[in-house]
């Protein structure tokens, strides 16, 4: 069954779901709004893949195997939910499924910006920065993914993502606009602020590389450029989802108009930011 979903408003928009009845649907810990009565509400902390909704074998699991099929269903929520707590993620899944007729449930994100709603055919999976998950039909798996441990120290972001596979619908969110692109239609390579992006398809390389060297030019972009010491890289032929607005952007302009900006007017290498 196709999720049926509208994303609605505009500068902090959410996502209305029409759930069939017996279908799920399920969201991080944090990102529910509201939903009708004949909805039920399940708090877990296995995803679609280990445990399917009400405690029955997920998606793509075999019932039975007794005492060994526990303790492998045990140890695989266990990874997980290690996994997520490595990554600073909800450490657990709420579960929402319709009965008696259809339902309506609505998420949202975090902050103000975009929502965006994904289309899994199990040929390519989706990679998404840190917490732009919202929700998913229980026929999408979620899961994490490292980028590799050089390009997370240098970059600072983009180290953990979240990968979304299987077949069915995914909504992620963002902050401030989103833009589609192509590296493809841009000579096959673009440079993006590491806070800039949302999402991408398998199919692309993600890097981070180091902004200039360490000459004078080099310094003048880490110090007064604003952008740290390095840039993310996005290669090859694939959809792109960017943002027009950085969390860091964000809550600098925050404590700036709170009067507590100690980031000084250098930024870059100077910004004495949270996190």
């Amino acid at each position: 069954m196709t999720l049926q979903q509208e994303i609605v408003g505009n500068a902090m928009q959410m996502a209305v779901c029409t759930l069939n009845p017996g279908q799920t649907v399920y969201c991080e810990a944090g990102k529910f709004l509201f939903k009708t009565t004949n909805v039920s509400m399940e708090t877990r902390l296995g995803g679609p893949g280990t445990r399917g909704a009400g405690g029955a074998p997920g998606v793509g699991q075999q019932g039975g195997g007794g005492m060994g099929g526990l303790l492998r269903q045990a140890m695989g929520t266990a990874m997980q939910v290690g996994q997520r707590a490595l990554a600073g993620e909800s450490l657990a899944f709420q579960y929402f499924t319709a009965s008696g007729g259809e339902g309506t449930v609505g998420f949202a994100g975090v902050l103000p910006g975009e929502m965006r709603a994904l289309e899994l055919t199990g040929s390519r999976a989706w990679f998404a920065e840190k917490d732009a998950f919202v929700a998913a039909e229980e026929t999408v798996q979620f899961g994490i993914a490292f980028a590799g441990g050089r390009q997370g120290m240098s970059g600072g972001e983009g180290f953990i993502l979240e990968k979304f596979t299987g077949h069915g619908t995914v909504i992620i969110a963002g902050a401030g606009n989103f833009i589609d692109l192509n590296p493809a239609d841009f000579g096959g390579r673009i440079e993006v602020d590491t806070g800039c992006i949302v999402a991408f398809e398998e199919g692309i390389q993600y890097g981070v590389q180091r902004i200039g060297g360490l000459n004078r030019q080099g310094i003048m972009n880490a110090v007064f450029g604003g952008e740290g010491l390095s840039l993310a890289t996005l290669e090859g032929n694939g959809r792109v989802i960017l943002q027009s607005m950085t969390i860091e952007g964000l809550a600098n302009a925050l404590k700036k108009a709170q009067g507590g900006d100690k980031q000084g007017p250098t930024g870059g290498l100077f910004s004495t930011h949270a996190g």
